[in-house]
């Protein structure tokens, strides 16, 4: 299986990497592909491992991680030409933040979510909100005293989520599915909450699980 990425800093690589382990290929695209962080990051990840341009790992791919800023969103999918990305999986990892006041706030909640709003901009794609609500440290193979922590995922495609789902799996994680993804409306602010906790306590190291009788 080839896995393109769309984004090349933390959270991108930390994916890369954790899909190399499961023995998939993958291309991680950047409009430069030749920086510095990323020769480094084939040089780490080994042979499985290569760059392109966002055109290019979109094309490469069977399966697709959006793992970029929210505010370079947009660009990086005209970039990636969504021909590219029709009637793939597309795997949603973006947090719509605005750092504009300083402190991360959403940009957008309530009525709209940046999981529909990929869902539009790639009408033909199969997009699954997932990864988004924890940091990159702990996306692979999350450690926690109390056990496995959860996932929660949304998209439109039933099919689509299962195999995340499948990769949730092999990465550590049990997943809960709240549906349609619409519900990204609830997923992004649980981000937010993430990163409220982790800027008050000055730590990163935690996750959400629901418990269940």
């Amino acid at each position: 299986m080839k896995v393109g990425i769309i984004g090349s800093g933390n959270v991108g690589q930390a994916l890369g990497k954790g899909f190399v382990k499961l023995k998939y290929e993958v291309k991680i695209g950047s409009r430069n592909p030749n920086q510095d962080k990323i020769k480094e990051f084939i040089k780490n990840t080994g042979k499985l491992a290569s760059a392109g341009t966002f055109d290019q790992a979109a094309s490469f791919g069977e399966i697709i991680v959006l793992a970029t800023s929210w505010s370079g969103t947009e660009n990086a999918i005209k970039l990636s030409n969504p021909k590219n990305l029709e009637n793939k999986i597309v795997i949603d990892v973006t947090n719509p933040l605005d750092f504009s006041q300083g402190k991360p706030r959403l940009a957008l909640g309530y009525d709209n979510s940046a999981g529909e709003t990929i869902q539009k901009l790639l009408p033909k794609s199969k997009v699954v909100k997932a990864f988004n609500m924890v940091g990159n440290a702990h996306m692979v193979n999350p450690d926690f005293p109390n056990g496995p922590p959860d996932m929660f995922i949304c998209g439109n495609d039933e099919k689509a989520k299962q195999k995340v789902t499948e990769i949730l799996s092999k990465f550590g994680w049990s997943t809960i599915d709240i549906g349609n993804i619409e519900n990204s409306r609830l997923l992004e602010p649980l981000a937010m909450l993430w990163i409220t906790y982790g800027v008050k306590t000055n730590t990163w190291n935690h996750a959400f699980k629901l418990l269940k009788k």
